[in-house]
């Protein structure tokens, strides 16, 4: 893996040439610059990381690991699973670093399919984007929601029911929508000081319950304990249905390529905020992990918890009620960072999307408002989309399971189609200033291997027997977007998506409406 210095970066004929600003090389992949770049290198890690969210993803799920493999499976899936994110990272940020435009996935497939197929690749791998993005949104927003009920019954008595969780979801979503509404400024700030909550609320929570609790579970219980309470008599079953934990937590970090538009020298800060945010998620994962299972004071007690939330009941039973409902509020808070910048990403994406005339209305998701420069109108489709998504919970007590299934599938396919055609187009692939090297081959065989066996394991049931209430309806929200995707593209889009021509036409259009223009490449 190298990161050579901006000189050595490549031009659009593949040579290498003078070093270019960002929105040089911005120009030459056929867009111009419309959002404000104001976010550094470190912004632009801090919004991944504050996505992927290990006191979000590992907590929230934490109840479906208890059930689904137990402790054994929570900690050793998430080394595994780590380990096969960091390769999946490490792809997309070589393609990150060649192509750094907020477009992100979908504009890195068009480059790297063969021409007579570029666009078709393109509508899908979007498609695909937009539904992860959106339902990473709604398991982030939503996993929120069930945290603040549980420590809202801890402090006031206040009943959990599925219509008050909703509730307190949507009033989320329209926080975060606001915080995003009023410029990238203020949300890079507090991207920056969700990095350190997280980090120090790792630290402290992790300590209080290491040192504080007179009794803790032993290591063959952290590390070898299986649980099965799906129903299902296949313990291998069990075991890969649990994965589902730790690779929900490893999403949203596509975020980084998401924000390059944005931030300053954005083909080496990009791929860099990739990478890390990965593998420092990876270690203080674990740890936070380490921390919650071995002070489990009783399995029955806190798998039966009446706040729904497991870990409220830990850090309770472990640390007493005050220190407890203090800690609580700690990991509410930096849910709440990690889906103020889910949203960021999310609207960001449909921006992009829109900005080639990819999705329905995308005149309106595409406008730029003039003051903040931020896509406004974006942001709120992102939360509304979001809410969406987490509706079912009202008649299915599995729909968060099957909203994070939704958002591990639709992101990591929409990660993997452009590293399968980064490992096809071989030596032909015009690399940035950061890449593998020679390891890349082999880094992109693993991934496409990886997202394969998940993008299969997480629309399967979860729970046995399957009913109503108990279905995992992932299938049929991939499938239900999946067709009206490919219905879209065979009537109508396959003319004119990243159509030069249409977009040279969309471009008049919109200079001649006093808009920001954009070209297409």
């Amino acid at each position: 893996m190298t990161s050579p210095s901006p000189s050595g970066a490549r031009g659009p004929s593949g040579t290498a040439g003078a070093a270019v600003s960002d929105e040089e090389r911005l120009a030459q992949l056929g867009y111009t610059q419309v959002l404000a770049r104001r976010m550094s290198a470190f912004s632009n890690y801090a919004v991944s990381f504050t996505i992927i969210s290990v006191l979000s993803g590992c907590l929230t799920l934490y109840l479906f690991g208890m059930n689904t493999g137990g402790p054994a499976v929570m900690t050793w899936g998430w080394v595994v699973v780590g380990l096969m994110t960091l390769f999946v990272g490490l792809s997309m940020a070589e393609i990150c670093s060649a192509y750094p435009t907020s477009a992100g996935l979908y504009f890195w497939a068009h480059r790297l399919a063969p021409p007579r197929t570029a666009a078709a690749w393109a509508w899908f791998t979007g498609w695909f984007n937009v539904l992860g993005q959106v339902a990473v949104t709604a398991g982030i927003d939503f996993g929120a929601a069930s945290f603040l009920g549980a420590y809202l019954n801890l402090q006031f008595d206040f009943e959990v029911t599925p219509g008050r969780t909703v509730l307190l979801f949507a009033a989320i979503l329209v926080l975060h929508g606001l915080l995003n509404t009023f410029g990238v400024r203020i949300v890079a700030f507090l991207n920056g000081v969700s990095v350190w909550w997280h980090v120090v609320g790792v630290g402290v929570i992790v300590g209080a319950l290491a040192f504080v609790p007179d009794h803790h579970q032993s290591a063959s219980f952290v590390f070898s304990k299986f649980v099965n309470n799906t129903g299902w008599g296949s313990g291998v079953y069990v075991v890969l249905l649990g994965l589902l934990m730790a690779q929900y937590t490893f999403t949203g970090y596509d975020a980084s390529a998401h924000m390059t538009e944005e931030t300053h020298d954005a083909s080496t800060a990009g791929p860099k905020g990739i990478v890390r945010s990965i593998w420092t998620s990876w270690v203080a994962g674990f740890v936070l992990l380490l921390g919650f299972t071995f002070a489990i004071q009783s399995y029955g007690k806190e798998l039966a918890s009446p706040t729904g939330a497991p870990p409220a009941q830990i850090l309770l039973d472990a640390l007493g009620a005050t220190a407890g409902k203090l800690l609580l509020l700690v990991v509410i808070g930096a849910q709440l960072f990690c889906g103020m910048a889910s949203v960021t990403a999310n609207s960001r994406m449909i921006y992009a999307f829109s900005r080639d005339g990819a999705l329905p209305f995308s005149h309106v998701w595409h406008t730029v408002d003039p003051r903040t420069r931020t896509p406004v109108a974006a942001v709120w489709l992102a939360a509304l989309g979001a809410l969406a998504l987490g509706l079912p919970y009202l008649i299915n007590y599995t729909a968060y399971a099957a909203v994070t299934s939704i958002a591990v599938i639709g992101l990591y396919v929409a990660y993997v189609i452009p590293t399968l055609l980064r490992v096809r187009k071989g030596e032909a692939f015009e690399r940035g200033p950061w890449h593998l090297g020679r390891w890349s081959h082999i880094v992109g065989v693993v991934s496409v291997g990886w997202v394969g066996v998940i993008t299969i394991l997480f629309m399967l049931p979860q729970v046995s027997p399957v009913t109503w209430e108990t279905f995992n309806y992932a299938p049929v929200a991939v499938l239900a977007v999946l067709g009206f995707a490919a219905t879209w593209w065979v009537v109508s889009a396959r003319h004119w998506f990243l159509n030069p021509e249409h977009a040279r036409t969309r471009a008049r259009e919109a200079a001649r409406a006093g808009a920001p223009t954009v070209e297409d490449p």
